[in-house]
C-alpha cells in the first residue's frame, strides 16, 4: 500500500477516534444535564416529639413523672445510667427545608420535676407555619371546646335511653333466639 494511503487511513482513523470522543462528552454532558433535572423521591423525616412553648410554660416544679410523660409524651432517649433524666429530641429533615433539630432535657428528683433546659421552643402556630411552607398563612384548627359546645354535650349526655334496640334478625327475618344451646356438653 502506498504511503499516502496509510497516511490518509491513519488520518481517517484519527478523526473518527476524534469524533467519537467528542461525541462521548457531549452525551456525557447530556445525560448529566437529564440526571440533574429528574431527582428521586426523598422521604421527609419526623423523628421525637413536637414541644412548643405553650408546653413548656404548662410544666410546673414538683410534677410527677407520670404527669410530665402525659404532658410532652414518651421521651426519645432515657438512659440507665441517668434515671432522672428525659432527652427529648425533635428532628425534621425536608427536601428544600433547612432541617431543623430542637432538644428538650427534663431532670427529676425524688419529689418530682426538678428542672428543665433544652432549645427555646416555637409556638404551636410558629411550629405551623415553619411545617407547611406552602401556606402562607396556615389555619390553626382550635384545640378547646367553647362553653356553648360543652354545656351542648351535657345535655345530650343526660337524655335517658328512649327506645331499646331492635331484635337482631336473620336472613329469613325470623327473630333471634333468646338463648342458645350451651357450646360443652354437661360434665357426666
Amino acid at each position: 500500500m502506498p504511503e499516502f494511503v496509510r497516511s490518509g487511513v491513519r488520518m481517517a482513523a484519527l478523526l473518527a477516534l476524534g469524533a467519537s470522543v467528542a461525541a462521548c462528552g457531549s452525551f456525557n454532558e447530556a445525560s448529566r444535564k437529564f440526571a440533574d433535572s429528574i431527582t428521586p423521591y426523598k422521604v421527609e423525616v419526623v423523628q421525637g416529639n413536637v414541644i412548643t412553648k405553650e408546653q413548656v410554660d404548662a410544666l410546673q416544679k414538683g410534677m410527677s413523672r407520670q404527669q410530665v410523660r402525659d404532658m410532652l409524651g414518651t421521651p426519645l432517649l432515657t438512659s440507665v445510667f441517668h434515671a432522672n433524666r428525659w432527652d427529648y429530641v425533635f428532628t425534621i429533615k425536608r427536601k428544600g427545608v433547612p432541617e431543623q433539630e430542637r432538644r428538650f432535657t427534663v431532670f427529676f428528683d425524688d419529689s418530682g420535676l426538678e428542672r428543665y433546659e433544652g432549645d427555646e421552643m416555637p409556638s404551636e402556630q410558629e411550629f405551623v407555619a415553619s411545617v407547611t411552607t406552602s401556606i402562607k398563612n396556615p389555619k390553626v384548627p382550635r384545640l378547646e371546646a367553647t362553653p356553648e359546645e360543652l354545656a351542648k354535650y351535657q345535655k345530650d349526655e343526660a337524655k335517658p335511653a328512649e327506645a331499646e334496640p331492635a331484635p337482631a334478625t336473620n336472613t329469613n327475618n325470623a327473630t333471634a333466639p333468646d338463648s342458645y344451646p350451651p357450646l360443652e356438653s354437661a360434665p357426666r
